[in-house]
């Protein structure tokens, strides 16, 4: 339902996720066992995308445990920090960076709000800031996160974010094609939701949590507005979860029946700084 936002919507929101963690480990939508293995937890067209990472810093905002990030690391980046504000989420993923061999130096991570990432994190500037996956929902001020990841990179370097589409935000859970939902909306929309995307049938306590929708327009002005260059904007009609009741899966994604027409469910973008590229 929506509403304006409530008083306590950060804390709220931390309870939501500090108490989702354990679950999150324990599941098979991790997987954490294959990924320690040497299972890759991105996604095929974020790796062609971002491109070659061999050398370069890379901050990855809303890390949750890491899992992501750490496989950046995996395929070279000199340096990975993962920010999430979920203590709980940290502390795994750090246990995960030094399960895997990775020191401090080359792996670390912090506890802070995305607010306040300029002052939590261990160095003044990245050559990459990557983000997304169902983390832009979560914050109220888009336009203060683009001032954030401008502040973070480097001359030359990019804000790289792959993110689920808000057009799914304001169709029906069961087909997926009828709209019921205002796209325009800035209220917060107030969720009261069992379980996890993880594990659908999980019993938890702290269900309440508080989301806002961010059109694609507001989230390419707020970049553009914080001084960035918009380098591509893709749009793909994959998912990452059973988002409608009709999706199926094939070729690893979730995707509406190949009968239907298709809708964009995810997009990705690119946001380059001025300057110089970085070669740290």
């Amino acid at each position: 339902m929506y509403s304006p936002t409530p008083a306590d919507w950060h804390e709220a929101n931390r309870a939501h996720w500090d108490e989702r963690v354990p679950l999150h480990v324990a599941s098979d939508f991790y997987d954490l066992d294959s990924f320690r293995a040497g299972k890759d937890a991105l996604r095929d067209f974020e790796r062609a995308e971002v491109g070659d990472v061999t050398g370069r810093s890379l901050l990855h905002l809303q890390c949750h445990i890491g899992v992501d990030t750490l496989s950046w690391a995996r395929h070279g980046a000199s340096r990975v920090v993962g920010l999430d504000f979920s203590e709980p989420a940290v502390e795994v993923a750090r246990d995960l960076a030094a399960e895997l061999g990775f020191t401090a130096d080359r792996a670390a991570f912090v506890a802070s709000d995305v607010y306040d990432a300029r002052e939590a994190v261990p160095d003044t500037s990245y050559d990459i800031v990557y983000t997304g996956v169902g983390a832009l929902c979560w914050l109220p001020d888009i336009q203060r996160w683009a001032e954030t990841v401008a502040a973070l990179l480097s001359p030359g370097g990019f804000l790289y974010l792959a993110e689920f589409h808000p057009l799914t935000d304001i169709l029906d859970d069961e087909t997926g094609s009828r709209v019921i939902n205002d796209y325009f909306t800035r209220d917060a929309w107030i969720n009261e939701l069992s379980g996890t995307y993880a594990d659908l049938e999980a019993a938890t306590a702290n269900d309440r949590s508080v989301q806002w929708q961010h059109p694609l327009g507001e989230v390419v002005s707020a970049l553009a507005a914080a001084g960035l260059r918009i380098e591509f904007l893709h749009e793909h009609d994959v998912s990452l979860f059973p988002r409608f009741d009709s999706f199926e899966v094939r070729d690893g994604y979730h995707r509406f029946p190949a009968d239907r027409p298709r809708i964009p469910l995810m997009y990705s973008l690119k946001a380059s700084a001025a300057g110089k590229a970085s070669t740290a």
